[in-house]
């Protein structure tokens, strides 16, 4: 059954979802596995449905945060990838359903909300000066860190993104394709355009006139991963940090140039609707954490309200004094 699962799931995961949600799924099974042979003592062989007691899923859970030390975002995610395993089980082999409603009724743990972590304006203007746009590989950097902040991309939407996505835009507007391969339109400035058409001309004939070419590569031709856009990104920061520290947080992440294009749309007061739309978000809810994680926002906000509350005192000299004497004389 849970060969047949992941088949399945390997194939409309390609379809509808991310790499990595696929490898999610595969991670998690290999460590039910692992939880099988390690602290159960029996062999992967055995496994059946049977095995997957609400006991066993609640061992496992606890293998993986207290054991493996790993995180409560991470033993969701596990449960997650079973809950999905189940739902798969419980449509297919009713006879295990009372299991399979149980094993769905374990609990996600609340976890702390993270910071928002992102650069400020001046932090991120001092950030593309560093690329080097005389070369070509500095040239590249900056096409690639610009266009990661300016389309408020996910970094595998980034990793995903062809030359044939450039070599066809139209009235400067790029095609994502996020989660659930949802395809969405995103604006950019013809700044940005500009710098990656650029990098685009520098390179060979045979890779630039092929559309379905990773627009970003590394040496070998392969596209980039997340740790090769990590460190390019950590290379300038590092750079821009050491000139002015004050400007920046005590690290980054490419995930902090989408919060940081966020945060710079909701300061300049465009609508969270908007900001939702342009980073892919399902629910406007997901969107107001840059409101409640930017404290400058909010005072705005305040002061925004306050002049509509406060109003200017009309009140006549005269009948100031008026009132003073007539105070006085209830006293």
């Amino acid at each position: 059954m849970i060969i047949q699962f992941l088949l399945k799931y390997e194939l409309n995961l390609r379809l509808r979802f991310s790499k990595r949600t696929i490898g999610n799924y595969r991670d998690t099974f290999l460590l039910v596995f692992r939880f099988q042979e390690d602290e159960l003592k029996k062999p992967i062989a055995k496994i059946t449905m049977d095995t997957f007691s609400i006991e066993f899923i609640q061992g496992f859970l606890t293998w993986v945060e207290d054991t493996r030390g790993c995180s409560i975002a991470t033993r969701n995610q596990r449960l997650s990838a079973i809950h999905s395993f189940v739902k798969f089980v419980r449509f297919r082999c009713p006879e295990h359903l009372a299991v399979c409603n149980k094993i769905l009724e374990i609990r996600f743990k609340k976890t702390a909300e993270k910071t928002v972590n992102y650069l400020t304006v001046e932090g991120l203007r001092l950030l593309l000066k560093m690329p080097n746009q005389r070369t070509k590989q500095g040239l590249k950097d900056l096409a690639l860190i610009g266009l990661t902040y300016d389309s408020g991309a996910r970094v595998q939407e980034v990793i995903d993104l062809k030359i044939g996505s450039f070599l066809w835009m139209n009235a400067n507007v790029i095609s994502l394709f996020g989660k659930g391969r949802k395809e969405r339109k995103v604006p950019i400035t013809q700044e940005t355009v500009n710098i990656v058409n650029a990098y685009i001309a520098t390179l060979p004939p045979r890779i630039k006139n092929d559309p379905n070419h990773s627009l970003f590569f590394n040496k070998q031709g392969i596209f980039l991963t997340r740790a090769g856009i990590g460190y390019i990104l950590k290379k300038y920061f590092q750079k821009a940090k050491v000139l002015e520290p004050t400007l920046f947080p005590e690290g980054i992440s490419p995930h902090a140039l989408r919060h940081s294009k966020a945060m710079h749309l909701l300061e300049a007061g465009v609508n969270l609707i908007y900001i939702r739309d342009l980073l892919g978000h399902v629910s406007v809810t997901t969107t107001e954490i840059y409101a409640k994680a930017n404290p400058e926002v909010r005072r705005k906000a305040i002061e925004k309200l306050a002049a509509h509350i406060i109003t200017e005192d009309k009140t006549s000299s005269k009948d100031k004094e008026d009132l003073t004497a007539w105070l006085k004389e209830c006293v």
